[in-house]
């Protein structure tokens, strides 16, 4: 079929350059032999191109089936396909966004909310609760 479709694409092109060159002039009827012989032409190529898209659309509905297939003995979920768009930068740095003091607030209480500065902070309390109850109880003259 390929081969079809190329020999009538390069022997129309073929044929246009030997009658431009050798000046040979057309008629009524080889003009419109030539129009129904391109509609054929324009058609078969429309018509491969329907087949091709059915052929892969069938082995694309036959791959999921035996991708569910496998999904279902192994007990596998279907990823969901989530469509992220990527964080738009700015082409120039010195452009960009400046942040407000409640951002920078904000920012500054989530990095005091860390796990480890949490800890930090508790033992930190500790101590001193500790150290207090100390000085409380031991009186130094």
């Amino acid at each position: 079929m390929a081969a079809f479709v190329a020999k009538q694409m390069v022997g129309n092109k073929l044929s246009a350059v030997k009658g431009a060159v050798g000046g040979d002039d057309q008629t009524d009827e080889d003009k419109e032999k030539a129009e129904e012989e391109e509609r054929e032409r324009l058609e078969a190529i429309r018509e491969a191109e329907e087949r091709r898209k059915e052929k892969h659309r069938k082995m694309e509905e036959e791959r999921e089936k035996m991708r569910q297939e496998i999904r279902d003995k192994y007990n596998i979920k279907k990823k969901e396909e989530i469509v992220e768009q990527p964080p738009q930068e700015e082409p120039n740095p010195l452009m960009r966004k400046k942040k407000t003091p409640e951002e920078l607030a904000a920012e500054a209480e989530a990095e005091d909310l860390d796990d480890f500065t949490k800890l930090k902070n508790s033992i930190e309390t500790q101590v001193n609760e500790l150290k207090t109850q100390i000085e409380s109880k031991c009186v130094m003259q």
